[in-house]
């Protein structure tokens, strides 16, 4: 990204999940130990974690990491997630104790590093002799990044009297071993600071991908839950239309029976059916003698078989009903083909007059 006219690289780790690119991918801001991240910032929680509009919007496939990185490059700069750590202690590091003569106006450069690389070239602070009324000292600030530095201006006041010029800087300084130690302690904590910042960051990965496939499941059980709700709809509708139309016949059945049913008339069985030409009333009482036969047949083979008539009676009894079946039969079969001669001189009327 640019920031100030300057071109600074942000450490920043995608986690790409395993419906990727359907889903977004997860984005950690990656601080080295030289970088700290700004807290509060409006898209990067303390844990590294990047949260921006263009995440929150992702569409499978207008969006894309090209894209991403681009957005981040422009957001960013806006205002920076990362600063360079407080110079303070580098700018102990950085002047070791050394034997000084005499106060003197000349100054001896020091160097202060950022979290990048960069370094700048500082003067360092006036000798320990006399001090004037006002005094300005350029104390370098790292910006953002750890990328170009900036000096900051610092006036202090200072009373009008002289101080004694120690002839060995040692003697106020810090005792090396105290130093020693101070910088292992610091060592040893930031180790121990950054396995616990490793363990808590593979259990956060374990619990996303968790959340991540419990999500992937709940999104396939709405759209089955939407398929099954959507089949009930469809037949609830068509069983309304079918309920609708079954009350429509009934109503009309009622109003039939209401006008057409008495009560004080007996109904003929033979009268219920009316044959519509002679041909399908011969072929009505042909049928029906048939069927009466086959009856009496039946009647027939089970008194033979109780032994309530004998034998030679039973064959004679059969031959004479069969022989008066076969003729009615017969009789059906010829009024039959009369019936099927007709309907082929109708059709062909029909097509004759369709035709002129």
């Amino acid at each position: 990204m640019r920031y100030l006219e300057v071109t600074y690289n942000i450490p920043v780790t995608f986690w790409l999940l395993e419906d990727y690119p359907k889903s977004a991918p997860r984005v950690f801001v990656t601080p080295t130990r030289d970088m700290i991240i700004k807290r509060p910032h409006r898209h990067v929680d303390p844990s590294g974690l990047v949260s921006v509009p263009y995440l929150h919007d992702w569409l499978h496939p207008r969006s894309n990491l090209v894209e991403l990185v681009r957005y981040l490059s422009f957001t960013f700069p806006q205002d920076p997630p990362l600063y360079s750590k407080p110079a303070t202690s580098v700018l102990h590091d950085a002047n070791p104790p050394r034997t000084m003569g005499p106060a003197s106006s000349t100054t001896s450069p020091s160097t202060a590093f950022s979290a990048s690389g960069m370094h700048s070239r500082v003067n360092s602070n006036p000798p320990l002799g006399a001090y004037p009324p006002s005094s300005t000292s350029q104390i370098p600030t790292t910006s953002p990044y750890g990328g170009a530095q900036s000096s900051l201006s610092l006036h202090h006041a200072y009373p009008p009297y002289r101080h004694p010029v120690p002839s060995n800087l040692s003697q106020v300084g810090r005792d090396p071993s105290n130093e020693v130690a101070r910088r292992a302690a610091i060592s040893k904590l930031v180790e121990r600071f950054d396995h616990d910042v490793a363990e808590m960051r593979k259990s956060k990965e374990i619990e996303m991908d968790k959340a991540a496939g419990v999500q992937a499941m709940l999104k396939q059980n709405e759209e089955i839950c939407r398929k099954g709700v959507q089949e009930l709809t469809y037949e609830k509708e068509a069983l309304e239309q079918q309920l609708q139309m079954v009350l429509t016949n009934t109503d009309v059945l009622e109003t039939w029976l209401k006008e057409n049913m008495k009560s004080d008339t007996e109904v003929d069985v033979d009268d219920a059916f009316q044959p519509c030409d002679a041909l399908s009333k011969q072929l009505l009482e042909c049928t029906s003698l048939d069927l009466a036969l086959e009856d009496v047949f039946y009647s027939l083979d089970k008194a033979v078989q109780e032994g309530i008539i004998p034998v030679d009676m039973y064959l004679k009894q059969v031959r004479t009903f069969s022989r008066e079946q076969f003729f009615h039969r017969a009789t059906a079969v010829k009024v039959r083909a009369a019936q099927a001669q007709l309907q082929v001189a109708a059709m062909a009327g029909r097509a004759s007059r369709h035709a002129s």
